[in-house]
């Protein structure tokens, strides 16, 4: 087959996150900004802005503990401002640490979900 007839354009990549408790996970997300796009009982398409990811109802402990996401964003202080005044962790828990300058020249700072995937949030410097 002749390879200058193929077209290899991506057009997304999405990935697909598990959660403990799909409800609780649905909730921390659209706090947190992401709009539903489409939803049945075993999946949730969620969108912030022209990023996607496929919310699973489906739980590994092993698989969520070790997953991590970046998030770019323009100003991860205002982010983590954002977080912290929506009270996302004491809501529907998770953890936020605090932001800082990474040698990889980023500012950043780390958000886990009720189900405990990483998100690293963060801004180049």
């Amino acid at each position: 087959m002749n390879n200058q007839a193929l077209n290899l354009s991506v057009v997304e990549l999405k990935p697909f996150v598990p959660c403990k408790d799909f409800e609780v996970s649905i909730a921390f997300y659209t706090a947190l900004g992401f709009r539903i796009l489409w939803q049945s009982e075993e999946l949730c398409l969620l969108s912030l802005g022209t990023e996607k990811f496929f919310l699973q109802n489906f739980y590994n402990q092993e698989a969520a503990e070790n997953l991590m996401l970046h998030l770019q964003v323009e100003n991860a202080d205002d982010w983590h401002t954002h977080i912290e005044d929506l009270k996302l962790v004491s809501k529907y828990g998770g953890q936020i640490t605090a932001v800082e300058d990474r040698e990889w020249l980023m500012r950043d700072f780390v958000l886990i979900d009720p189900s405990g995937v990483l998100w690293r949030i963060a801004h180049n410097i």
